[in-house]
């Protein structure tokens, strides 16, 4: 019976992957692309799968939620640019023979701005802001296969406009405890609105195909993590314009072989991630995204934009964690996450 939910669970995928076509990028409530987790920041900017159980990671695959996370708080803060602020929080439960629940909420907070009329008077100022609640379910079939999904309402905020949303992230996760192994896949952000910001702008969130692996060496303290990102859209690719040093100094856009752009098209897909864990309570994590680095870089001075890293550190009962990630010559982002089990914590499971 366990086998055959969870052949009806991948079923239900397949079918899924033939019913929301959405190219990514395009859409509502783009803060949902938005990383919370300074692991997550640190691989890359997106992970769909980790044979490492992380509470903060199961916002982007719900099938990641696993009763060894019964009872747990993960709490996290971001630094972005131009004075935006956002984090999130959720805890998690597991009930014996029913599943694993989770509750969620992220937000981001825009700030204050000065508004003015059409003439450039000054009228005033508005805020802006965005907010995503999180209802995750998630259940193991046969030891191996976890099924999750993640409900979320929505609900963005700007100036006298607003907007109401709902949107969901359904995973499936495979996991090798024995092989160290685990490899999922995404949809996330299947949705609409509900209350659009004006009557006539309908538009659906930024759904996405996520798929990845990660494999722990079983011999050298090495996790290598691949992330497979907007697998429902083909053409990824940025093309760069070159410039053109004649008088009219225009800028110019040759064509690339079939081979050249299959590479690109196959790169611009995939995020790297690497964790080296030389002690059981430490962690340092690198990343690279060929496709924040080949749209984001300036030509002058590449630096190292598309490059990440962090790292994890267990004190006493808590898990801290840290990832920045470089977008662009500004600056990077910092990314900042607390963590830990309630259990141990307070001590309840010695009661």
């Amino acid at each position: 019976m366990a086998f055959k939910r969870s052949l009806f669970g991948l079923s239900f995928f397949l079918i899924a992957l033939q019913s929301f076509p959405q190219i990514g990028g395009e859409g509502a409530y783009d803060y949902l692309n938005l990383t919370t987790n300074p692991r997550v920041a640190a691989l890359g900017g997106k992970v769909a799968s980790l044979d490492d159980p992380e509470l903060g990671i199961t916002l982007y695959n719900p099938s990641l939620l696993s009763s060894q996370m019964h009872n747990q708080l993960a709490l996290s803060y971001v630094g972005y640019y131009a004075g935006v602020k956002y984090g999130s929080a959720i805890y998690s439960r597991n009930y014996e023979g029913i599943g694993t629940f989770g509750l969620g909420i992220t937000q981001v907070n825009y700030g204050s701005f000065t508004e003015a009329d059409e003439t450039g008077t000054i009228t005033g100022s508005f805020t802006a802001a965005d907010m995503a609640i999180n209802l995750l379910y998630s259940r193991t079939f046969d030891s191996i296969l976890t099924v999750g999904i993640d409900i979320k309402p929505l609900y963005s905020h700007l100036a006298s406009y607003k907007s109401f949303g709902i949107a969901a992230d359904i995973g499936v996760n495979y996991h090798h405890k024995k092989a160290l192994f685990s490899a999922s896949i995404v949809l996330r952000n299947i949705g609409t609105m509900i209350k659009p910001y004006t009557p006539d702008t309908w538009e659906r969130p930024p759904f996405e195909i996520v798929a990845g692996f990660s494999k722990k060496l079983a011999h050298a303290p090495f996790r290598i993590i691949a992330t497979f990102q907007q697998l429902q859209n083909y053409s990824l690719y940025y093309k760069r314009p070159t410039k053109d040093n004649t008088s009219l100094g225009d800028n110019t856009t040759s064509s690339d072989s079939k081979l050249k752009k299959f590479s690109n098209e196959a790169l611009s897909h995939v995020i790297l991630g690497v964790e080296f864990t030389p002690f059981k309570s430490f962690c340092f994590r690198v990343g690279y995204n060929y496709q924040r680095r080949n749209e984001l870089k300036v030509d002058e001075n590449v630096s190292s934009v598309g490059f990440s890293w962090g790292f994890g550190v267990k004190i006493s009962k808590f898990q801290f964690s840290y990832g920045q990630s470089k977008y662009h010559l500004a600056g990077p982002s910092k990314y900042f996450s607390i963590s830990t089990d309630l259990d141990d914590l307070f001590g309840w499971n010695k009661l």
